[in-house]
């Protein structure tokens, strides 16, 4: 995995952010992806080229077609990420919730 401001950056497009959401429900071919979107199948192949390059996406082949999904490694370190900032939030939180008012005073 790359690092999360590679993997943030990959899901900033539009197009590239649907195809990860389709790939967290199951496994999909390039094929089955364009059919449902508004983009070429090439257009498509280069969109899961950056999500994989990215880390988040993994691929498999089978027969003659190859089936890509979510990386669960790339998922997990986005969401670390995300939890920094959570549990940054919460201890600031506390802090402020813990510090004397006037009235306590």
């Amino acid at each position: 995995m790359a690092n999360a401001a590679t993997g943030f950056g990959a899901l900033g497009d539009p197009t590239r952010r649907a195809i990860f959401e389709r790939l967290a429900e199951r496994p999909w071919s390039v094929g089955e992806l364009a059919e449902d979107l508004p983009v070429t199948r090439p257009a498509v192949s280069q969109h899961l080229k950056v999500l994989k390059d990215a880390g988040l996406v993994v691929d498999t082949a089978v027969g003659t077609r190859r089936l890509y999904r979510v990386d669960p490694a790339g998922l997990e370190a986005l969401r670390a990420y995300l939890d920094g900032f959570w549990n940054r939030a919460l201890l600031a939180f506390k802090d402020a919730a813990e510090r004397p008012t006037k009235e306590d005073r």
